[in-house]
Formats: C-alpha cells, sequence, structure tokens
C-alpha cells in the first residue's frame, strides 16, 4: 500500500504556530499519512540559519512532539552546502519508493517555481500543494495542488525581531518552543530584569 506523505522545509529558524497549521490543514485537506518536516541545511533562497542545525532540530522536535502524524526529517542536514530540493527528492524517491510524496510551498515559493533548480525533473519527483500566502497569488502554469487555509501571517523573522526587541512573543510559538529560546539564550533572548 502507498503512503502518502507530505514534506514541509524550511529554516523553522524557529518553528512557530503557523508551520504546524499549514501541516495540519494540509494532512487534513489531502489525507495524507504523516507530514515529514525538513529542516534546510543552507537554503538557496535565504542567507544562513541564525541558530545552528542542533537548536533547529530540537526545536522542532518540541513543536512537534504532540502531533503522531508529524516527524523530523533531517535529510538535508547530511550535505553540505546549499539544500535544493531536486537533491532531497532523488534521495527520498529511492529510499521510500512506495511513498507518494506531497511537497508544501506557500504562494510565495509557487510563483517562484520557475526559478528552482531543475524544476521540470522535480515535477516527475513530487505533486507540489501550494497554500495561501498574504500578497502573493498561487497562479502558475506547473501542475500544483492547492489548499486553503486560513492565512495566519507570522514569520520567523518577525519572531526573532520581536524577540531581539523584547517585545511578546508567547502565541507565536509552542511553549516548549519559547522555553527552550528562553534557555539557551537564543535570537539575542535576554531576561529582563
Amino acid at each position: 500500500m502507498t503512503k502518502k506523505i507530505g514534506l514541509l522545509g524550511g529554516t523553522f529558524d524557529p518553528p512557530h504556530i503557523g508551520h504546524l497549521i499549514v501541516a495540519e490543514e494540509v494532512r487534513f485537506q489531502l489525507q495524507l499519512d504523516e507530514v515529514w518536516f525538513l529542516p534546510t541545511n543552507e537554503p538557496p533562497h535565504k542567507g544562513t540559519a541564525s541558530s545552528n542545525n542542533k537548536h533547529r532540530e530540537r526545536m522542532l522536535s518540541l513543536a512537534l512532539e504532540h502531533n503522531e502524524n508529524f516527524r523530523v526529517h533531517t535529510i538535508e542536514f547530511e550535505r553540505s552546502g546549499k539544500s535544493y530540493t531536486i537533491d532531497t527528492m532523488r534521495v527520498l524517491s529511492e529510499r521510500y519508493p512506495h511513498v507518494t510524496f506531497y511537497f508544501i510551498i506557500g504562494a510565495d515559493m509557487v510563483e517562484y517555481l520557475p526559478n528552482w533548480k531543475d524544476v521540470d525533473i522535480l515535477m516527475d519527483l513530487v505533486q507540489f500543494v501550494g497554500v495561501e500566502r498574504r500578497g502573493f497569488t498561487l497562479e502558475t502554469t506547473y501542475p500544483i495542488k492547492t489548499v486553503s487555509l486560513p492565512l495566519i501571517d507570522i514569520s520567523s523573522s518577525e519572531i526573532k525581531e520581536r524577540i531581539q526587541n523584547e517585545r511578546p512573543v508567547q502565541y507565536f510559538l509552542p511553549n516548549k518552543v519559547l522555553q527552550y529560546i528562553k534557555e539557551h539564550q537564543l535570537y539575542g533572548y535576554r531576561t529582563s530584569t
């Protein structure tokens, strides 16, 4: 029997409730067996992550621990340099030949698809799933599935900025992730006196 696995890539620096809502809505609407979160080593379209791989993997594990349908998969940590989806999908397709993969991307990445490395080959390896994101459309010539979901306009960048400016982030993150950030003083977190 073929399993249906959703893939959600990102720096997850830090993982927040927006990531969890997207993953759960796509899982539910497309009746996926699981969603695997793929923290990137070095994304091709962004700078490097603020926190190291160990911290990002641990925060992601804490964020997902209460959902039996979510997993952290660190395949992209196995490679050095830029993390290209085509490389990841080749390895996953080889390792898991009886899985149909659904790669979840925001509307900003849907618009960017023509620029993805080997995108035409990639289309044969994975079904892309586009989700809405404020300021972007889901229009593309590529065959993608679309999922409508509540727009939660939260970004990891905004969370880091709020932490640096000592603004509250309590409901932006799972509690255990926030505790981890505090304990390890990530993103410039400092105890207010």
